[in-house]
């Protein structure tokens, strides 16, 4: 089990050291705290991820409009012309 690099051993004494640091009355708390934070973060990328996507359909969408603006203004043009 490898998770960011840190094995099941390192992970058993990082928690060990933070039990013996904030005692376990904190200890809840904390992760409590940490796992709100990462829920945050993983919402805040959602929405950046969404706003980016949107935007990326958005400028595809103008990619492959600008075609029938043009033709319309073309013909437009050729109205003012021959009138």
């Amino acid at each position: 089990m490898n998770i960011f690099g840190i094995g099941l051993p390192e992970m058993a004494v990082i928690l060990v050291l933070a039990l013996l640091i904030f005692g376990p009355k904190k200890l809840p708390e904390i992760g409590r705290s940490l796992g709100k934070a990462i829920r945050g973060f993983q919402q805040a990328s959602s929405e950046f991820e969404n706003e980016f996507k949107r935007e990326a359909q958005q400028l595809e969408q103008a990619v492959k409009t600008p075609s029938a603006v043009k033709s319309a203004e073309v013909a437009a043009n050729k109205a003012e012309n021959n009138g």
